[in-house]
């Protein structure tokens, strides 16, 4: 059987061990060489990045994320071992997990770093799709001849040189669609290499949940468990038809998706729709001045996110969650786009003054869409607002010494808040 180390990439046929260095690290599988379509999804990249930063963390649980107030952003795998996940609230972490160590993010160093793997990718291969800072797409096929190795050997290559030179592990997915090569990259991390081939897709879907599924969110498998859909093996029993007059257009992808098909590319231009952020406060409130607070922060990350993406957007949205869970949602389109932080946040904060219901609340959220590249951004001013651009020009150079000194060096009162 075809096999590979991944420690010094030699090929070989089946062994227990690297038959050139004695390596353990080898991935074996019959369609090893023959497959092309991968996923790479770095191991908790936000916490990999602080360890790798400060080596005192290296042995702690660590969760990047805000106050006890605020939201996981990423855990560490010491920390998930405990229950703690990304999105989690913050409190429920610490509860989980009391001796973490609670890293502030630093959106600007994780951008940069993302640049320089983005940078490996395309030695390999320019159809590359991105779909976050840390993991993409990727579609070698054709590149052998290129590179002279299969494409299982550039990936492993791949992860090799990002944890040798950029100190950052990842896990790679490989097999002959995008769908199955994002399920595989999740079946064996971190610092894992998982292959589903051609022959093996039937019979590895079959008893698999439907949560697999990218996108199945917990109100649509809560609708698919309705339907007496839980598993793979379950969709293959319904029509293309009764699929479509069930769930509408997700039908015909569930019915082609329950077969192990899925034909779409691995399109280099998949364009960002949308950048936000949002926090669940430990404690309902109804404050205005503790509210304005996160507000403005989040407009900042918000803001910092579209300068690192060289983004714009046109519209500026707010949310809001009552303690009851029923959501408000306020949108607005701006004459041109934007993406400095004082404009979002007078946005956002406009909306939240014309919202009549005044709380509590237990979540807000910011966020910029309809998004353009920011050649376009700011060009035309505020008439109304004369001190606009002397705002602007203050902002442009509090970014350029929090690049040089750290996010923290230089903050707005209304943050304190």
């Amino acid at each position: 059987m075809p096999s590979l180390c991944r420690d010094c990439l030699h090929p070989f046929q089946t062994e227990l061990r690297c038959p050139s260095c004695r390596s353990p690290r080898i991935i074996s599988h019959p369609e090893l060489f023959e497959l092309s379509i991968a996923h790479m999804d770095c191991d908790a990249f936000y916490a990999a990045v602080e360890k790798r930063d400060d080596p005192a963390l290296r042995d702690k649980p660590v969760i990047v994320g805000g106050g006890r107030r605020g939201v996981v952003s990423t855990a560490c795998y010491i920390a998930r071992i405990k229950g703690v996940r990304s999105a989690m609230p913050m409190f429920r972490a610490l509860a989980l997990c009391p001796e973490a160590v609670v890293v502030r993010g630093r959106m600007d160093v994780y951008v940069e770093v993302s640049k320089q793997i983005r940078e490996m990718m395309q030695e390999l291969t320019p159809a590359i799709e991105p779909l976050s800072l840390d993991e993409a797409f990727l579609d070698l096929s054709g590149t052998a001849r290129l590179h002279g190795a299969p494409p299982a050997v550039m990936l492993a290559r791949l992860v090799k040189t990002m944890e040798d030179t950029l100190g950052i592990s990842g896990s790679i997915g490989l097999s002959h669609n995008k769908f199955l090569a994002k399920v595989a990259s999740d079946l064996d991390k971190p610092r894992g290499f998982s292959v589903i081939g051609q022959a093996e897709t039937a019979a590895f879907l079959q008893d698999k949940s439907v949560g697999l599924i990218w996108g199945v969110g917990q109100a649509f498998q809560a609708a698919l468990d309705k339907a007496g859909i839980r598993t793979f093996t379950d969709l293959l029993r319904w029509e293309k038809s009764a699929l479509n007059a069930r769930f509408g257009s997700m039908g015909d992808r569930l019915w082609h998706l329950a077969r192990g098909r899925d034909h779409r590319p691995v399109s280099r231009n998949a364009p960002i729709k949308s950048i936000s952020n949002e926090t669940t406060f430990f404690d309902d409130t109804a404050s205005s001045d503790i509210l304005d607070g996160h507000i403005w922060r989040l407009s900042e990350k918000v803001s910092d996110r579209a300068k690192a993406r060289a983004r714009a957007g046109r519209v500026v949205t707010l949310k809001l969650k009552r303690s009851d869970h029923t959501l408000l949602s306020r949108r607005i389109s701006l004459r041109d786009p934007t993406q400095m932080a004082d404009r979002i946040y007078r946005t956002a904060r406009a909306l939240y003054d014309q919202v009549p219901d005044q709380g509590p609340y237990r979540l807000l959220g910011v966020g910029l869409s309809d998004l353009v590249p920011e050649d376009a951004a700011d060009l035309s001013g505020d008439l109304l607002d004369p001190n606009a651009e002397k705002r602007a020009r203050a902002e442009r150079a509090s970014d350029a010494i929090r690049r040089k000194f750290g996010a923290d060096a230089i903050r707005k009162g209304r943050a304190l808040r």
